[in-house]
């Protein structure tokens, strides 16, 4: 899925899992069910710990479709896609869970003033960094999709959504990831399943902690490294990181990443490496990754205050850690 991808295969958090797992029925093991696909224009694994094999193999695939329902509606590229018949003016009508998801994504945008922006596509497209060989697009095609990017172009009435321009098109791939894995969370609880792991190409969601009562450990990629800088102890909650080293290229000497400035039309430029939040909701640490590392050190911190139980941790160009208030207690720092 084209532009689904902030997360690309490439990068993928660290998880740091402790599988010797405690006793639990009368066999004395757990059992540990996973299935691993390409989805969502990345490799996706959902592992699902206790119950039998057989039950977690139909709630496996069940997971999986739900994927795919959700690509079939947020898709960029997709022909039958809301969004792909958004884009091309071929409806004003979408469902009511775009339609929501469209309204969250705009109000970010006003939290961020523009910062957080899912009208990006013009954008997006245009440097395309999946392409075999990356470069920096023209300053004049630059310029010219900036000035189609302004999240205040899109209005959303209940299921209908309009555009002030009609060079405004919009790429959920900053917060859609996030929240198809909150759905499969709640699809998963609703089975009765109490132990799980979801991780759609980074964006991790553990359901509950593991079956011997201790936490799951999720570990923080090292930007550049493909090692850990820290992990986390958590349940029942997401950890999801934006970075510049997911998605980038270097041409004459210059590192340029994916995460872009809606407004210059250029990758960001303000110190940080990659910032990662935890909190309850998915969807939600999927656009506060973006809109803290669009708004740099000082902001972001701001911003993640402002939203009760969630922490983030920035990494700075000179890989020092920065926690927002709490954070610590949920992270031991690699040596």
């Amino acid at each position: 899925m084209k532009h689904y991808g902030k997360h690309a295969v490439r990068f993928m958090l660290i998880l740091a899992l402790l599988l010797q797992l405690g006793a639990c029925g009368s066999t004395g093991t757990v059992e540990k069910t996973n299935k691993t696909a390409f989805v969502l224009d990345t490799s996706c694994t959902i592992t699902i710990y206790g119950g039998s094999r057989a039950d977690n193999e139909k709630l496996l695939e069940g997971c999986f479709a739900l994927c795919e329902e959700y690509e079939n509606l947020l898709s960029t590229t997709r022909e039958t896609s809301d969004i792909y018949k958004l884009n091309h003016r071929q409806t004003d009508s979408v469902s009511e869970e775009t339609a929501a998801l469209l309204q969250k994504g705009l109000d970010y945008g006003a939290r961020t003033g523009g910062a957080f922006d899912i009208t990006i596509e013009p954008l997006s497209s245009l440097w395309n960094f999946d392409a075999a060989s990356p470069s920096v697009p023209p300053a004049d095609d630059i310029s010219k999709a900036a000035r189609a990017v302004n999240y205040k172009n899109v209005r959303v009435s209940g299921t209908s959504v309009s555009f002030a321009d009609e060079d405004t098109q919009i790429d959920l791939g900053g917060i859609a990831k996030g929240y198809i894995a909150d759905r499969i969370a709640a699809y998963l609880r609703q089975a009765g399943c109490a132990h799980a792991l979801i991780n759609l190409g980074g964006n991790v969601l553990c359901v509950g902690g593991k079956p011997d009562g201790t936490p799951f450990t999720v570990g923080i990629e090292k930007p550049f490294e493909g090692s850990s800088i820290a992990s986390v102890q958590i349940r029942d909650l997401s950890v999801v990181t934006s970075g510049v080293y997911e998605r980038c290229f270097y041409e004459n000497g210059r590192l340029y990443h994916h995460i872009l400035d809606p407004k210059t039309g250029y990758p960001f430029d303000n110190g940080l490496l990659s910032v990662t939040v935890i909190g309850p909701s998915s969807c939600d640490c999927d656009a506060l990754s973006t809109s803290c590392f669009a708004l740099s050190l000082d902001a972001g911190l701001d911003l993640v205050a402002a939203n009760q139980g969630y922490y983030a941790i920035f990494v700075t160009n000179d890989y020092q850690l920065h926690f927002s208030d709490g954070a610590e207690t949920l992270v031991n720092v690699s040596d």
